[in-house]
């Protein structure tokens, strides 16, 4: 199951960080910088919410209150740079489910992430693992590409490649972002290796909806 999963954080460059991590874990995220922003998509429903506690305009208590009050089932997950006990407290009373204090390793934002989504939607493990990318399926647990039961002959990142863009339908992607996801932050090379990537793949699935963002990147349009 891909999880939908919102973030509220005024600090840009965390904000940023935070959101690739969880995106590699194959999550949803949208992000917001603002309180306000964030208070304006409360009805959609995510999944979770990460919030912010310290907020410019609308801090992060306001927001849980206003999220819980649509919904009272939906897990928040608090960060904040105050480590202070009256924070923690104040969040479990309002009805967060865990809290972090900054600074913190993204890592273990993950890994809180994971237990608590096991928690309280169940063993991810057990969902379903194939996606339907019609007239394509794909099977993440084999990692195998079909076009009417004939598999096709995709290399490792020409998978890895077609799996981001089916978790994330209408989402664009700059160059950077699909060769931090594909080849690892620690990759060096041009990001013209994005562009033979995208055109391989282009080449062995031609019913794929890839957009080019010129002088940006990809889209997969939504079916």
């Amino acid at each position: 199951m891909s999880y939908e999963i919102y973030l509220v954080e005024d600090e840009k460059n965390l904000n940023e960080v935070l959101t690739l991590y969880l995106e590699k874990e194959g999550w949803l995220v949208t992000s917001f910088l603002t309180g306000e922003d964030a208070r304006a998509s409360i009805h959609k429903q995510p999944h979770l919410w990460i919030l912010d506690i310290m907020l410019p305009d609308l801090d992060g208590y306001q927001l849980i209150r206003e999220i819980k009050a649509h919904s009272t089932d939906v897990p928040v997950i608090f960060i904040s740079a105050r480590d202070a006990d009256i924070d923690r407290v104040l969040g479990l009373e309002m009805g967060s489910d865990d809290y972090l204090a900054k600074p913190f390793l993204p890592r273990e934002l993950i890994i809180r992430v994971q237990k608590l989504l096991a928690r309280v939607y169940g063993d991810s493990t057990k969902t379903e693992t194939r996606l339907s990318l019609s007239p394509y399926t794909i099977d993440t647990a084999v990692r195998t590409v079909s076009d009417d039961h004939v598999q096709l002959d995709l290399t490792s990142k020409e998978f890895d490649l077609v799996l981001l863009f089916a978790k994330n339908q209408g989402q664009a992607f700059s160059r950077e972002q699909v060769l931090n996801r594909i080849w690892g932050e620690d990759y060096f090379g041009t990001d013209r290796v994005v562009d033979d990537l995208v055109r391989r793949l282009r080449k062995k699935m031609p019913h794929l909806r890839i957009e080019t963002i010129y002088g940006y990147g990809y889209r997969m349009t939504k079916g």
